[in-house]
């Protein structure tokens, strides 16, 4: 029998997150495919698709500081949770459960305008990340 550490699975949704050059544009092209609708999401690069059976693509355009996603790799899950007014600590927690699950960090977490963020591998290499936002973020 599997037993797992309480991860406070009734604050953590699954949503798709989709690196993109113009996120607007193709947040629309997804919702009309789809025939579902689309908003802003945390910023102007940002924006979100809800799903017609459950849950939300978001589309980001990555930080100009950062390496672009390496193509067929630009879709990946993500974990999020809305935390406290200290989201980086609640994700440092978080990432210390995922590891002792087998999962492991492809980069150091980072404090952002809209949350914590971290990139992980799951035990067999895939990535996610996982998003701690504050408690008032928008789009939460």
């Amino acid at each position: 029998m599997l037993t797992m550490t309480k991860m406070s699975a009734e604050t953590t949704s699954l949503s798709w997150v989709l690196a993109a050059n113009n996120p607007q544009s193709l947040a629309e092209f997804y919702a009309k495919a789809l025939g579902c609708s689309c908003r802003a999401g945390l910023s102007d690069q940002h924006w979100m698709v809800s799903l017609p059976t459950g849950g939300t693509l978001q589309i980001y355009r990555p930080s100009r500081q950062r390496p672009w996603p390496v193509r067929g790799a630009a879709l990946a899950p993500c974990f999020q949770r809305v935390g406290t007014d200290h989201p980086e600590t609640e994700l440092g927690r978080w990432i210390e459960q995922l590891e002792a699950l087998g999962a492991r960090r492809r980069e150091a977490a980072r404090l952002e305008s809209f949350g914590a963020e971290c990139w992980m591998e799951d035990p067999e290499g895939q990535p996610f990340l996982t998003l701690v936002l504050p408690q008032a973020a928008p789009g939460s």
